[in-house]
C-alpha cells in the first residue's frame, strides 16, 4: 500500500468518492479536503470550520452544497463561503458528531459521540428529506460507519469502542431499523468507517489493527489488506482502487506517514457516494 495523498490529517475520516474526486474531512480541525481519484496527489483545502466536521454529502440539484455532519448537529454547508445553514444541534453538550453518511434513498445518517468516551453517551441520527432529526439508536459509545448496501436494504453500524459491527433491516421507504444483531467482532483493533462494495462484501478500517478488514456478507473475514501505519479510519472504493485515510491522533510526531491518505490497486468496485435528496 502506497502514499496517496500525503496529507498529515490529525482524525482523517468520512472518505467518500464524488464527481471524480476523493472526498474527506480532518474531524478536530473541521477541515474539508479533496484529492485526486485517479492519480496520487496532494490535498487541497476546500474549507476549514471553527466546529469539528464529522462527515459530508452533497446535496442532489445543489451544486457547491454539502450536507455536513457538524459541531453537535447538522448543517447545509456552502461551499463558496463555508456558512453553515443549522438544521438542528441535537447533540448534548460535551458530545461532538463523528462519521456520517447518505443510504441510497438519500437521508442522511449520522453519529454522535462522547468525547471522554462515556459508554453509552454516545447516538445514531437520521436526516429525512424535510430535514427533521430523528435519534434513532442510544446506548452507542463510538458510533462509526454506517454504511449500507446497494438496494439501502441493510445498514452496518460499528461502535468502535466495543469493536463490534451491528446488521440492522432498514425499512427502505420509512428509513426505519429492524433490531440489531452483531455481524462481526474485532479484537486486534476497532472497526472505524466502513463501505460496502459491489459484491456486498463489507470493507472496514481498522484503527490500531493497521490494516483493512473485508468481511463477506455471512460475516466471514475474507480479506486483511495492510495499511503502514496503526490508525485507519475511513475507506473508499473508486475504480478498483482501496483508499484509505488514517491519524495521527496520539501518535509519536516522528510517525511516518500518520495521517496520510493510502491507496491499493485490485480490489472490488464501489460505489459513488449517494446524494442527499432535499424535499
Amino acid at each position: 500500500m502506497d502514499v496517496w495523498c500525503p496529507t498529515s490529517c490529525e482524525l482523517g475520516e468520512g472518505a467518500r468518492w464524488v464527481d471524480g474526486r476523493l472526498v474527506f474531512v480532518d474531524i478536530l480541525a473541521g477541515r474539508l479536503l479533496s484529492a485526486p481519484a485517479d492519480r496520487p496527489g496532494p490535498a487541497e483545502e476546500l474549507l476549514r470550520l471553527d466546529v469539528p466536521l464529522g462527515a459530508v454529502a452533497p446535496v442532489a440539484g445543489r451544486p457547491g452544497t454539502w450536507i455536513a455532519a457538524a459541531g453537535r448537529g447538522f448543517a447545509l454547508l456552502d461551499q463558496a463561503t463555508g456558512a453553515l445553514d443549522w438544521i438542528d444541534q441535537p447533540m448534548p453538550a460535551g458530545n461532538r458528531v463523528n462519521d456520517a453518511v447518505c443510504d441510497p434513498a438519500g437521508r442522511f445518517w449520522a453519529g454522535g459521540m462522547p468525547y471522554d468516551e462515556t459508554p453509552g453517551a454516545g447516538a445514531l441520527y437520521r436526516v429525512d428529506a424535510d430535514l427533521s432529526v430523528t435519534t434513532v439508536r442510544t446506548g452507542l459509545t463510538i458510533p462509526n460507519g454506517p454504511a449500507f448496501t446497494t438496494d439501502g436494504r441493510t445498514m452496518y453500524l460499528a461502535d468502535s469502542a466495543e469493536g463490534c459491527i451491528y446488521r440492522h433491516t432498514v425499512d427502505p421507504i420509512t428509513g426505519d431499523l429492524g433490531e440489531p444483531s452483531i455481524f462481526a467482532t474485532i479484537a486486534d483493533g476497532s472497526p472505524d468507517g466502513m463501505t460496502v462494495d459491489e459484491d456486498g462484501h463489507l470493507w472496514v478500517a481498522v484503527w490500531g489493527g493497521s490494516a483493512v478488514h473485508r468481511y463477506a456478507p455471512d460475516g466471514r473475514l475474507d480479506r486483511v489488506v495492510p495499511v503502514p501505519t496503526p490508525q485507519s479510519t475511513s475507506v473508499c472504493l473508486v475504480d478498483g482502487r482501496l483508499l484509505v485515510t488514517t491519524a495521527a491522533y496520539g501518535l509519536d510526531p516522528l510517525q511516518q506517514g500518520a495521517g496520510a491518505v493510502y491507496a491499493t490497486d485490485g480490489v472490488t468496485q464501489g460505489r459513488p457516494a449517494s446524494r442527499f435528496l432535499l424535499g
